[in-house]
């Protein structure tokens, strides 16, 4: 009887151990991919670009330093990547004017 007795802990052991083992690679495993998923997803910031200077209305003509700083915040913008060169030459000529 001790001997049965023996086979039957040795056997709650090892499979108590074997879960453990399991469920900590699985919980590892999800949270790599978790981890994955994350960098793989697009920042929430990225969706919607931030309102563009450019769409105020344009100032007077004898106000051209206004003209200046809007047209530099469109390079800054451009530099940024937030506008693409098409619409950054738009932009350009809308603050310019005809």
């Amino acid at each position: 009887m001790p001997g049965l007795l023996r086979g039957v802990a040795r056997t709650a052991v090892v499979a108590g151990t074997a879960t453990a083992v399991s469920n900590r690679v699985s919980r590892r495993q999800q949270g790599r991919w978790a981890q994955q998923e994350y960098q793989e997803a697009p920042p929430p910031h990225a969706a919607t670009p931030p309102p563009s200077p450019a769409t105020a209305p344009a100032p007077s003509a004898d106000d051209m330093s206004g003209r200046i700083d809007q047209l530099r915040q469109l390079g800054e913008l451009k530099a940024q990547g937030v506008l693409t060169e098409a619409e950054f030459e738009e932009r350009k000529r809308r603050i310019l004017g005809p």
